[in-house]
């Protein structure tokens, strides 16, 4: 059962950035502090881990890591919490390698701290074993892609290209990073550990045309990381929150419940 794997499986959730181009909406705070309906936003994504088994996860801090670790503590909905803090920005790559001393299982679960979806984590876990993939990175449907870049699959499902950021492209629907993953720990292993390095940029475009999948499940997607998407987050969530108390979907992708 995947509910079992998840509760034995570590979850690295990414909460190291800057959040630069947030300044004018929540000060010098963490985006994974940020305010959402009273709570801070990364609560909203530990409880949707939470609801999937997940019992365990190491936040990833950098910038005002002190701050998460204060408001969130070692118990947040559910999920016991270690951390691992960066000295110096080490890129997304960087802080998984960093953070790799804490994990416990041989696959990760990999969670970017600025974004959500209705990415169903219990039949993502089923289909990246079923394939046997080293990777697999959760997409979501998006009808303008241009802020987000494209990421192309083939008949199989393994990602085929990524598509760089097209801003001055027509608006066409595709599908996107969602900003959640599955690893392989060894995968993790294999990432320098005396540099930064950008899992988006160069991690997974290494693994193209190999053991690398994607999961085209989620319909619905949110990135806080620009003041316009952060107005949207209460609404966004209420809204995910109600459709993911529903029954659940039927599985996809040749993975059987």
């Amino acid at each position: 059962m995947a509910g079992d794997a998840l509760a034995d499986a570590t979850a690295l959730i990414l909460a190291g950035g800057f959040g630069t181009r947030l300044r004018s909406a929540i000060g010098d705070l963490p985006k994974f502090l940020a305010d959402v309906g009273g709570v801070p936003f990364g609560h909203h994504l530990l409880r949707g881990l939470a609801r999937f088994g997940v019992r365990r996860a190491v936040l990833c801090t950098g910038h005002r890591g002190d701050a998460i670790r204060a408001a969130l503590g070692e118990l947040t909905a559910g999920v016991r919490l270690r951390y691992s803090r960066e000295t110096e920005p080490l890129g997304t790559g960087g802080a998984l390698r960093h953070a790799l001393a804490q994990v416990t299982s041989r696959t990760v679960v990999v969670v970017n701290g600025d974004s959500l979806s209705d990415t169903d984590l219990g039949e993502l876990w089923r289909f990246h074993h079923a394939h046997g993939a080293q990777a697999t990175i959760a997409l979501a449907s998006c009808a303008d892609p241009r802020r987000y870049g494209r990421v192309e699959i083939d008949a199989n499902w393994r990602v085929s290209r990524f598509a760089e950021k097209e801003p001055g492209a027509t608006a066409q629907r595709a599908w996107i990073n969602a900003g959640l993953y599955l690893l392989a720990a060894d995968l993790i292993a294999g990432i320098p550990a005396d540099r930064a390095v950008s899992l988006e940029a160069e991690v997974l475009p290494s693994l193209v045309g190999g053991p690398l999948f994607a999961f085209p499940g989620a319909q619905r997607f949110l990135d806080i990381g620009v003041p316009r998407a952060y107005a949207t987050a209460e609404t966004f969530i209420r809204d995910l929150h109600d459709a993911m108390v529903r029954p659940a979907r039927p599985a996809t992708h040749g993975v059987s419940q």
